[in-house]
């Protein structure tokens, strides 16, 4: 267990949204911690609760139709329950975010520069040419060629990975103390993806920054994760570290996103292997195991909620899910002949 400090601290995260069909669970008593110099992913499908949950740590999903519980510990305060202007404060200065989409989080009226110049000066008192000086400095070390000219660019002239640049130098200017990036590597080139993937590797490395990587891309939590945490529709099912989730992963949800991706030391499958049926309506869930509707190895306790727990026989750390006891679980994936649910109907 790492002994580094502890910088956030989610308990029992709660999150509804009221809405014309009825109340959406869009996330259902998360739980987590994040330690410095850490990268933490949450990983799932579309859907599932990731992003909502790291809003909800920035306090963007504060609404009329909102509905919140649990905590979220920051530097001793609860950021669930702190003000508006207590978040300013902490927002952006010491937990910073990277958009999904940078294509749309740019405003395209405005210069680069005068967008990032404006997020240093609403948390630090410096001057309109010292908030120029700090930009192109961050401009050269998220490896904009030619900075101190394309400061005056827009954000249409930057093409997709640019402007990802252009993201994750707004959201260090204060260095803050978490950075969350959210699916970060999404409609880039591989030849992008990598050279994004070890920036926000040396960033964490540089900052001692905790990193929450928000990504469906198993690959990249490959490259850079040190825990996972594993969600399905609003819940976290399985987390451990990189090397528990990918060598030995506990729930069934897992083996089948690790199933669905190709490998290198296997022969190519004809046709990509893919989970079952569809998640569930968050209108609605099914009671007991939400994965139940869709897992080959249900049995009757899985009506039955189980909890986030480390059961017999896994290692220290490593939490699910699933009634299945660990050994059952190691003995039903050979069976399979493989990480993933390919044999006998499992995968569609």
């Amino acid at each position: 267990m790492s002994t580094a400090e502890t910088l956030l601290s989610v308990e029992d995260l709660g999150v509804r949204f009221h809405t014309d069909r009825g109340v959406v669970t869009a996330v259902d008593s998360v739980s987590f911690e994040l330690r410095a110099g850490e990268v933490l992913a949450l990983v799932g499908e579309s859907g599932c609760g990731k992003t909502v949950s790291t809003q909800t740590i920035m306090g963007l999903t504060r609404s009329a139709n909102s509905e919140f519980e649990g905590r979220i510990l920051y530097g001793g305060k609860d950021l669930l329950s702190a003000g508006e202007q207590a978040m300013q404060s902490v927002r952006g200065a010491e937990i910073a975010l990277i958009p999904q989409d940078p294509m749309t989080s740019l405003n395209p009226v405005q210069r680069i520069g005068d967008q990032i110049g404006e997020q240093i000066q609403a948390h630090a008192r410096v001057s309109n040419a010292d908030a120029l000086a700090h930009t192109v400095d961050l401009l050269e070390r998220v490896g904009i060629p030619r900075a101190r000219e394309r400061v005056r660019a827009y954000p249409h002239e930057f093409s997709g990975g640019m402007r990802q640049r252009v993201m994750i130098a707004m959201a260090l200017s204060c260095e803050p103390r978490i950075l969350i990036a959210d699916e970060p590597t999404t409609a880039l080139d591989v030849t992008i993806q990598a050279q994004i993937v070890a920036l926000i590797a040396d960033l964490r490395e540089r900052l001692s920054a905790g990193v929450i990587l928000v990504t469906h891309d198993l690959g990249v939590v490959a490259d850079v994760a040190d825990r996972v945490a594993v969600m399905y529709a609003g819940r976290i099912v399985e987390t451990g570290t990189l090397d528990q989730i990918f060598y030995d992963p506990q729930h069934p949800y897992t083996w089948g996103l690790l199933g669905s991706i190709t490998r290198v030391d296997s022969e190519r499958p004809v046709r990509l292997p893919a989970i079952a049926g569809m998640p569930p309506s968050l209108l609605s869930p099914p009671s007991g195991c939400h994965f139940r509707p869709r897992c080959p190895h249900e049995f009757a306790r899985c009506a039955e909620a189980p909890a986030l727990e480390q059961r017999g026989g896994a290692d220290p750390g490593h939490r699910d899910r699933c009634w299945l006891d660990p050994e059952e679980k190691r003995t039903r994936r050979e069976v399979l002949g493989q990480i993933g649910l390919e044999a006998k109907g499992v995968i569609a």
